[in-house]
């Protein structure tokens, strides 16, 4: 049996087809132009498609309009795990995205397998935020008017099958646009999260606009800095990018040492660097282009010595991990190269890590 959380935004799409190119803030001026509830239909047919694969499925899913309602019209019988605020009986006009947000973390504590949602770019967002980090695959019904992210199925029936037989999963993007850019003429995207999602051909890609480039990486790297923590940051301009990022000039084709704000050591020597670690180091390096490698290529300062008390972060731009496929170490220590052998996170934008492997 396959545990499936439904949770549905009945008011996505409704600003689509009265050209507001978008429904967030926009429902009572969708209702005025005539607009007419949208993700019902694209529910029926994502159930419909679901249980027409014969797999033995449990689903689970909140009050009313939130799922409940046209999963029972679909011929299922859910769980229901509790309701939006305004009620279980409230029109659709009534639930919110800090609904959506509750469904989700109530499908959380329920140790679904997969959670699928029904709506746009915007509703993926809310999905990510009530994730906070948790790994259970998500998959998308498209039903919004935004609908760029690579987190949904390529229509509703895809989304439906694919929920009911997946059977590994990979990363998935969730973007948004401003929309009112967007109804500007505009297209403004920003990369809110990368979350887990069914692995599948009826999956649909992301529109990239943005999240691949070395400022993005640098970006998202400056945003997740700890305090406390001693970074030592290496050679090259993708890392360069980040030392910028962070306020300082330093070492083009040198190592840095800087925590909480502070330079501790510019084009630092191996001694200078072991001299600078504190109890929680971070090493921070990007892959030479057409080598691969990461490790005793042009940073030898980073000796074995030092990589033994640091993490590791590895960083890279979308464009140089395509083209090296894999990465290399040669620090010199056998057993070193070794243990650094495997499958490792890269970071190749704002948000968005890649497996990438080490051999």
């Amino acid at each position: 049996m396959r545990t499936i959380g439904f949770v549905v935004n009945p008011i996505a799409g409704m600003g689509g087809r009265v050209g507001l190119k978008g429904t967030d803030d926009r429902l009572q001026q969708a209702r005025e132009r005539g607009a007419r509830p949208r993700a019902p239909d694209r529910v029926r047919e994502a159930l419909d498609a679901m249980a027409a694969t014969g797999v033995d499925i449990a689903l689970l899913t909140y009050a009313g309009v939130m799922g409940e309602s046209v999963a029972r019209d679909a011929g299922f019988d859910p769980e229901v795990v509790g309701e939006p605020e305004a009620g279980p009986d409230a029109d659709i006009g009534e639930t919110t995205a800090a609904d959506t947000r509750a469904a989700v973390r109530s499908l959380l504590d329920r140790d679904v397998d997969l959670i699928v949602f029904v709506g746009g770019d915007g509703t993926a967002v809310d999905v990510a935020e009530a994730l906070d980090g948790a790994d259970v695959p998500v998959f998308g019904v498209p039903a919004g008017v935004k609908v760029y992210s690579s987190v949904f199925g390529v229509t509703p029936r895809a989304a439906g099958r694919v929920a009911a037989t997946f059977e590994a999963v990979t990363d998935g993007e969730v973007n948004d646009i401003d929309e009112d850019a967007y109804r500007d003429g505009r297209v403004r995207s920003e990369l809110h999260a990368v979350v887990t999602v069914p692995r599948a051909q009826q999956r649909q890609s992301s529109k990239q606009l943005a999240g691949g480039t070395v400022e993005a990486v640098a970006e998202g790297f400056a945003e997740e800095v700890r305090p406390d923590v001693t970074y030592v940051l290496g050679p090259g301009g993708t890392v360069g990018a980040i030392k910028t990022e962070l306020g300082f000039e330093g070492a083009p084709l040198g190592v840095d040492v800087w925590r909480d704000g502070e330079l501790l050591a510019e084009d630092a020597r191996e001694s200078e660097i072991l001299d600078a670690l504190g109890e929680d180091n971070v090493i921070v390096v990007s892959p030479i282009g057409g080598q691969g490698f990461v490790f005793g290529r042009g940073n030898q300062q980073l000796s074995p010595s030092v990589i033994r008390q640091c993490e590791i972060e590895i960083v890279a731009s979308r464009r140089k991990a395509d083209q090296l496929g894999v990465l290399r170490v040669d620090t010199g220590d056998a057993d070193l190269d070794e243990q650094l052998r495997g499958w490792q996170r890269v970071r190749v934008g704002r948000f968005e890590r890649r497996l990438m492997e080490i051999v």
